[in-house]
Order: structure tokens, then sequence, then C-alpha cells
């Protein structure tokens, strides 16, 4: 596979490719952003399981160390972070660009929906890899 890590979508032996950060499932509908943050965790060293929330795919074979997960709405966040815990034994990092930025807003609203962290649309790469360090190493 080379150095950076990618999808395990199609790799029957997923659990060869996952290095020792672990890999990470994330939850984007939009195919440019599920795209981009799958090319910034593999640059970072994580093995990436790439799914569309919308079309139903199956949980990876691995308990992954994250979940990232895009949520529309504030409103429409409760029901499916307990979908996502219900499939996922794993710490959630969500994304929205609904979510207002500051550090008070971003850790209340975490700490009301039940997930690690929330990161406001839009982030960058350093911004992306802080929140997955920050939610990957509180879960250890």
């Amino acid at each position: 596979m080379g150095g950076v890590l990618g999808s395990l979508d199609n790799e029957p032996n997923a659990r060869n490719y996952v290095n020792r950060k672990g890999y990470v499932v994330v939850l984007e509908e939009d195919a440019l952003i599920r795209n981009l943050l799958e090319r910034w965790l593999g640059e970072a060293g994580y093995a990436v399981a790439p799914r569309n929330p919308g079309k139903g795919s199956d949980p990876p074979p691995e308990v992954p160390c994250l979940v990232i997960a895009d949520v529309p709405t504030p409103q429409a966040a409760e029901p499916l972070i307990r979908s996502w815990q219900a499939v996922y034994a794993a710490p959630i990092l969500v994304l929205s660009a609904r979510f207002r930025r500051g550090l008070a807003g971003s850790a209340e609203a975490a700490r009301r929906l039940g997930v690690k962290k929330v990161l406001p649309k839009p982030f960058t790469r350093k911004e992306l890899l802080a929140a997955v360090r920050e939610s990957v190493e509180g879960s250890a």
C-alpha cells in the first residue's frame, strides 16, 4: 500500500494495514470532505475507513480508535450520535458547520452530546489533527 495508509473499504485483510496509531472511521456524506479527511488522516499515520452514512455501509472489521462524524444540525445530532454509539465502540469527534466556534461553545456542545469533541466547519488540517489527537489520547 505504500507509506500513506488509505481506505480500508476494499481491503479483505484490513487489520494487516492498521498501524500503531490505529484507524479512524469517517462518516461524512460530502465526498470532497470525506476524501480530504482521508488524505489528512492518512498523511498523519492513521488508516481510514470512510463511510457515507446515507449508504448504510457495514461497520469496519476492527474497533476503530476514533469515529469522525458529520452532523448536519445540532437538533439532528442526538439521535445520530446514539445510533453511531450503538455501532462503534470508540470515541466520537463531531464535525458540523452549524456549531459555533469558541472553546466554551464547542466544549459545552461535546459534553451535552456525549462525544469527545465538536469541531466546527470549516477547519484547518492543524485543527483537525489536534482534535483527533485530543480525542484519541483522552480515551486511552
